[in-house]
């Protein structure tokens, strides 16, 4: 597109002929099969994911309800003209993503906690019903009241959640999870890998069901002994490509070409860590081209996870964005 789209009114997402969503959701590829890496080609599947797009999106909001001493925006307030371009940022990414003519899926990373806010939840539940939508999914501490969700179509949306020892009570944490578990939703749930946090860790595994995956982050600026890695690796299996930043520079990834990490004002950047803008999504001046990565280190999972080197679109085929593996299984 050469010229600036024009603002159009939010279509009404969560009302749709179903039978027809239906058969084209039967037609589509299963959601998350576009992300399945350099496996074998597939001429039937290539054909359906022509085009296909992931986007991470970012907007304004940088508010959060929590106050985690690990995190540099907890318990900060957005005003409310913040939370209006907040708002009307998100809507403008909905009617973007709505009037696609190819395969998109979209993760929400906001800097503060989304789903306590109307708009996150609704913009969830109406991508969730566009047949060429392959994924919505947000990352969460999962604080709010999870009854929205059976609006959504739980085929194509998915929850990352992060547990926050210390901000809520382990009970109604695990209830909420039970909740998921309970509608069908698909989630995994992970903790930052401090070691004050162990026990918690320990204890969520124990007790959310098996086919939920449990992932550790390494903390921030925290080295790990073999010894204390290897207790954390007994939780997550794959704790290891958390623990040690990856090195990008000059390899392939496919952020810039078929991920991409977009701002509020539609600002195009390969990834949230590289600051080299590349377009902007609504004026038709970004065009996807695969570059390798210019950073030195990657040590982020929303970014490695798209770097070639590392495989793990095989690992989470199916699960990229809502970081669910293959597996599904729990850690031995």
């Amino acid at each position: 597109m050469n010229e600036r789209e024009r603002p159009r009114e939010l279509p009404v997402l969560t009302v749709h002929d179903r039978a027809a969503h239906d058969r084209a959701a039967h037609d589509r590829a299963a959601p998350g099969a576009c992300d399945r890496g350099d496996t074998a080609p597939d001429r039937a599947a290539a054909g359906r994911d022509a085009g296909h797009l992931t986007v991470l999106y970012r907007g304004p909001l940088s508010s959060c309800d929590y106050d985690c001493p690990y995190c540099p925006f907890a318990k900060r307030r957005d005003d409310p003209a913040r939370l209006r371009r907040d708002r009307a940022a998100l809507e403008r990414f909905t009617r973007w993503a709505a009037e696609r003519d190819h395969p998109v899926s979209v993760l929400f990373t906001p800097w503060g906690e989304g789903l306590v806010r109307s708009w996150y939840r609704r913009a969830m539940v109406g991508l969730s019903h566009l047949p060429h939508v392959r994924r919505v999914a947000i990352q969460t501490n999962l604080s709010c009241r999870t009854g929205w969700l059976g609006e959504a179509d739980l085929g194509t949306l998915a929850l990352w959640v992060t547990y926050h020892p210390g901000q809520v009570g382990y009970e109604r944490f695990l209830g909420r999870c039970r909740d998921l578990t309970g509608m069908g939703v698909r989630f995994s749930v992970g903790v930052v890998g401090l070691p004050e946090h162990l026990d918690h860790a320990r204890r969520l595994r124990d007790d959310l069901p098996a086919e939920v995956y449990l992932w550790v982050n390494a903390a921030e600026g925290h080295s790990y002994t073999d010894a204390e890695a290897a207790e954390w690796t007994r939780l997550d299996p794959l704790f290891s490509y958390s623990r040690t930043p990856h090195r990008s520079a000059g390899r392939p990834c496919r952020t810039g070409d078929t991920v991409i990490s977009v701002d509020g004002e539609g600002t195009v950047r390969r990834c949230h860590f590289v600051p080299e803008v590349l377009g902007n999504l609504y004026d038709g001046t970004f065009r996807p081209r695969a570059r390798p990565c210019p950073a030195a280190l990657c040590d982020c999972h929303i970014g490695y996870v798209h770097l070639e080197p590392t495989g793990l679109y095989d690992v989470f085929a199916g699960g990229i964005l809502e970081r669910v593996p293959a597996f599904h299984g729990r850690a031995r």
